[in-house]
């Protein structure tokens, strides 16, 4: 029996449009493309998520790689946080399983910067029992330890929980460890998917 949701938020509570950001900013499509490959959808990235290492020292890991765009990688980042905006339908959305009595709760690799900038994008956390944000505690999915983190710290039992991830990966692994996963693709599909484990 499903007693607990478990929530990404990149791409499931949020919208996350870094290529939008990027566009609005002026950069031509070959630029965002040379920007992206630096910064969001370089490996770096996952230790920005991490942040065990300070912005600036990240900074400096997203310029290495690729130093002919600094100055674009430099406006992106000044700008990076305007990529969340909240959906529209993630506040209700929430609400709506903790108002039938689940439990809810966040497991997310979100940037410590980004998440201090981005409060007023996640209006959800109200409805929340717990979190687990990566930069709070240095891990990130789909490692093991922060989903482990996650149950342990709140006492959850992995067959009363059902995961819900846009990552493919992220919800193997929730599912290896036990969890009922969904892989999030529309809100519609999910809540097909919730129906069929009774929730």
């Amino acid at each position: 029996m499903i007693k607990n949701i478990i929530f990404d938020v990149g791409k499931v509570l949020v919208e996350v449009r870094w290529q939008e950001v990027m566009r609005e900013l002026g950069l031509d499509e070959a630029t965002v493309e040379l920007v992206a490959n630096a910064t969001v959808c370089s490996s770096t990235w996952g230790e920005y998520d991490r942040s065990r290492l300070s912005y600036e020292e990240l900074l400096e890991k997203f310029i290495l790689n690729n130093p002919k765009v600094e100055k674009e990688i430099r406006l992106f980042m000044e700008h990076e946080k305007e990529a969340i905006r909240e959906y529209p339908y993630a506040r209700e959305w929430v609400k709506s399983f903790h108002d039938k009595g689940y439990k809810c709760y966040v497991l997310s690799n979100y940037p410590k910067g980004t998440f201090e900038n981005t409060r007023e994008e996640r209006s959800f956390e109200e409805f929340l029992d717990g979190a687990v944000y990566s930069f709070q505690v240095q891990m990130i999915k789909p490692e093991k330890e922060i989903y482990q983190l996650l149950l342990e710290r709140y006492d959850l039992i992995p067959e009363e929980c059902v995961f819900i991830d846009d990552n493919l990966t992220n919800v193997e692994v929730a599912r290896e460890l036990g969890m009922y996963a969904i892989h999030f693709q529309t809100k519609d599909e999910t809540e097909k998917e919730l129906e069929k484990l009774g929730v």
